[in-house]
């Protein structure tokens, strides 16, 4: 993984003493509210519903064990134990104590890591395929990518102060894990028209009041110009981006605007006047980026079948919560954070501290954290698969359902955030509770469950098989049910099934859901391959068939 030089220490450094000095003038009574509102956005302090809450960039989902235990000593000294990982492959402390901030900052600044930029209208921090490096499918490890336009946009003058926030997600397989086409940019890994590689540049994606699915803005991007045609893109969005209205202010709502053409000639032309400058990469730097980069030392191994003879409970965590590694002998291991009746995404600091172990013990000292709110130990060898697989199991860490119906994305909902309209996690715990037959989600399949407290979409709700929204009717928490969407390379938004329902009738009303899939699927066709064919008529009509008992 990336390692900070003097440059890099230097910078995160001054910025925890810059913050320290600020924090304390603002306790003082010498900064106000609005003063100091800028300066807590710009390190990742937000002020929730009940205390701050502190956003700590995990740049592209990758962590060392020294790191992850860092992050547990600070839940475990500064905040309730726990901590929170997002889809946006960050974590996040809701109980901080905002004059103990600074001494967080400085704890994270002693592993090479940092808040900055996590929050507040700048580019946020880089996402990635959470498999980046490791997939059989991948045309290239993204990473270094990641890495080069953290560096570039990481107290970049110009985009500080940006019409709003700004997203970017890279992914170098054509099975998109980062869900870029809902991000405002995204960077894809592709071949030109010789067959070498670089880079599809997709813009205009996002959630939240108005989901957009991003664009084609460019089909092929000489590898050497992508910082040159991201810094066009973002020039025109700064440029031209309404700022008079906070709910239009995104790259979304002015490429659709303008139309894709439109913004397309404009970012062409910002690109000539810095396509030859001094943002263009060469080999060398992609060669030192790389360096940070390497493999592991894999052992020579054949692969085996580690499953075979071993109880039912292993074979069904084996077959859901690994998967194929491009090294052979090796598996990539998903941790999930669903155990049911806990917080999704949710571990503690006991948890955070044996994780770090294993990851020592079986998978070369690094964690990856998923878009889908799970860490990964990403070079497990396969005979020691059962081994781990026992530890996980003891820690409550051994739920099989990495892509079931029960590994639902989930934001905090009304619980901790003040923009929220509903609760999310007692939703989740209700599911949970009602589909706690693990042969009946097994034979239900591939299906996508993401729910959010409003209209922000930190859930992506929008782009969920399944997808939960939380409203507030009259002082109650209801929430509407949207089908068919998907945040892969075959992204769409979901379609609302029908008015909004109780907390008490969500899980019914997907249980009917379900049904309709069972009855009508056909073979080997995923829930969301059953909702394109069928339509959303079918699914709406059982879902409100006849009232649902309270």
């Amino acid at each position: 993984m990336y390692r900070y030089d003097s440059t890099d220490k230097t910078l995160v450094r001054q910025r925890v003493a810059q913050f320290r000095d600020q924090t304390q003038r603002f306790l003082k009574g010498a900064l106000s509210e609005d003063e100091f509102k800028l300066l807590r956005l710009r390190n990742g302090l937000y002020i929730q519903r009940h205390a701050p809450m502190l956003r700590v960039a995990i740049p592209y989902g990758l962590l060392s064990a020294l790191q992850l235990r860092t992050l547990a000593k600070i839940a475990r000294d500064y905040d309730r134990s726990y901590g929170h990982f997002t889809t946006r492959q960050n974590i996040q402390f809701n109980w901080p104590k905002l004059e103990q901030v600074p001494d967080i900052l400085e704890e994270l600044a002693e592993v090479e890591m940092h808040a900055i930029q996590t929050s507040g209208n700048c580019i946020r921090n880089v996402t990635s395929d959470h498999l980046a490096g490791i997939t059989p499918d991948e045309l290239e490890d993204p990473r270094p990518w990641c890495e080069i336009i953290r560096q570039w946009s990481t107290f970049h003058p110009e985009f500080t102060y940006l019409p709003r926030k700004f997203k970017i997600a890279v992914t170098g397989a054509p099975q998109d894990r980062a869900a870029s086409l809902v991000h405002d940019v995204g960077v894809h890994i592709v071949r030109g028209p010789g067959g070498e590689l670089g880079f599809e540049i997709l813009a205009g994606g996002g959630l939240g009041r108005t989901p957009i699915i991003g664009q084609v803005v460019r089909e092929f991007l000489p590898r050497e110009h992508l910082l040159s045609y991201l810094e066009a893109v973002l020039r025109v969005y700064n440029l031209e981006g309404r700022r008079d209205n906070l709910t239009k202010a995104r790259i979304k709502i002015l490429v659709r605007s303008l139309g894709i053409e439109e913004f397309r000639r404009r970012v062409e032309a910002e690109w000539q006047l810095l396509r030859d400058g001094a943002l263009r990469i060469d080999d060398a730097e992609v060669a030192r980026m790389r360096s940070h980069f390497k493999p592991p030392a894999y052992l020579a191994l054949q692969n085996i079948a580690p499953d075979s003879g071993r109880e039912t409970a292993f074979r069904a965590w084996y077959r859901y919560n690994t998967t194929a590694h491009k090294v052979p002998g090796y598996r990539a291991v998903f941790i999930s954070l669903k155990k049911p009746g806990v917080p999704p995404g949710d571990a503690t600091d006991a948890q955070m501290d044996l994780i770090a172990d294993l990851a020592d013990r079986y998978s070369f000292g690094e964690v990856r954290v998923t878009h889908t709110q799970n860490l990964l130990l990403a070079d497990v060898e396969q005979d020691r698969t059962y081994d781990l697989w026992r530890q996980l199991e003891r820690a409550g860490l051994a739920t099989p359902n990495i892509g079931t119906l029960t590994d639902i994305i989930c934001c905090p909902g009304l619980d901790f955030c003040s923009l929220a309209n509903a609760g999310s996690i007692e939703v989740a715990k209700l599911i949970n509770e009602r589909f706690d037959d693990y042969d009946y989600i097994y034979d239900l399949g591939e299906i996508d469950v993401k729910m959010s407290g409003c209209m922000n979409a930190c859930g992506h709700h929008h782009v969920g098989n399944i997808g939960i929204l939380g409203v507030d009717k009259g002082g109650e928490e209801w929430y509407q049910i949207t089908i068919g969407g998907a945040a892969g390379a075959d992204a769409s938004l979901g379609s609302v099934i029908g008015p909004s329902v109780p907390k008490a009738q969500v899980a019914e009303t997907i249980e009917r859901l379900l049904e309709v899939y069972v009855e009508q699927r056909e073979s080997e066709e995923r829930f969301l391959d059953t909702v394109r064919r069928l339509g959303v008529k079918p699914f709406k009509e059982r879902a409100y068939a006849a009232p649902i008992a309270a």
